[in-house]
């Protein structure tokens, strides 16, 4: 398999301040960093995304194939990341410069960071369904146990939503971003640059099981979603349609099974 020449341009996601608390005494603390990103494709400006910025290329590379723009890897040349212009400069190698029909419909959705949606995934969508994959109730904790080691910069600064890729308990990836989406775009551009399968896999975010969130975990053909926030109705309603175990308020011992409880093995 070709892969595109790219950059390592990860920035230090973190910054130290200083703040006066609530005694009026000064107290540093870290506040996360935040950039924008501009991506062009052959030289067409496709979006711009808010982010930290510690997986550039493969922010990029995921945001590209959850929105529908290629299916195939060795259709991009390079990804080359360049923050004093706040931009990323994408070249395919066919030089595909008309991305009109992947522009010309989307629907604006909830969520923090960047959250729309090409129309045409909801099209895509009903011809998904995900493979079957039992798991148990202990693989679930021990997840949950592993989260809570990786959410550096969660407990650095706060601000950021974390997602994380498990193959039953070992961690795949872990990535944590402004917003869930970028960081759901991430898992999924490491995923497609390194021809790793959703099969099997539990996909961890801490943000909310929206439709979006459903249909980008789907087409990464991932069958198994778990939270520790809530889900929306339509998020629900988009599991049962691809067959997604949807597992929501995920923390501690507690967690709500709200689609494919019987793909769920109560072992403790």
């Amino acid at each position: 398999m070709m892969r595109p020449e790219m950059t390592d341009a990860g920035l230090s996601v973190a910054k130290v301040v200083i703040g006066i608390d609530e005694t009026g005494a000064e107290r540093s603390i870290n506040l996360v960093g935040e950039r924008a990103m501009t991506i062009y494709v052959d030289k067409q400006e496709i979006v711009t995304l808010m982010t930290i910025g510690s997986h550039p290329e493969l922010l990029t590379l995921g945001y590209l194939k959850n929105q529908g723009f290629f299916e195939q890897i060795n259709e991009i040349k390079a990804v080359q990341v360049d923050w004093e212009t706040e931009s990323v400069a994408v070249v395919t190698v066919g030089k595909q410069s008309d991305f009109s029909k992947q522009m010309e419909r989307r629907t604006v959705t909830t969520g923090c960071g960047q959250g729309t949606v090409f129309g045409r995934l909801m099209e895509k969508l009903q011809k998904i369904r995900v493979p079957e994959n039992h798991v148990r109730q202990s693989t679930l904790y021990a997840l949950l146990d592993s989260v809570r080691l990786h959410n550096e910069v969660y407990k650095m600064a706060g601000a950021v939503h974390g997602c994380a890729l498990y193959t039953a308990d070992q961690l795949e990836i872990f990535v944590e971003d402004v917003g869930r989406h970028n960081a759901v775009d991430a898992i999924a551009g490491h995923m497609w640059l390194n021809g790793v399968s959703g099969d099997n896999k539990i996909f961890y975010t801490t943000g909310r099981l929206t439709s979006e969130m459903v249909i980008k975990v789907s087409q990464m053909g991932i069958p198994v979603l778990l939270s520790r926030s809530g889900a929306t109705q339509m998020g629900l309603e988009m599991a049962q349609l691809s067959g997604v175990t949807l597992i929501s308020r995920s923390k501690g011992k507690h967690f709500m099974v709200l689609n494919g409880a019987q793909n769920i093995e109560f072992d403790q």
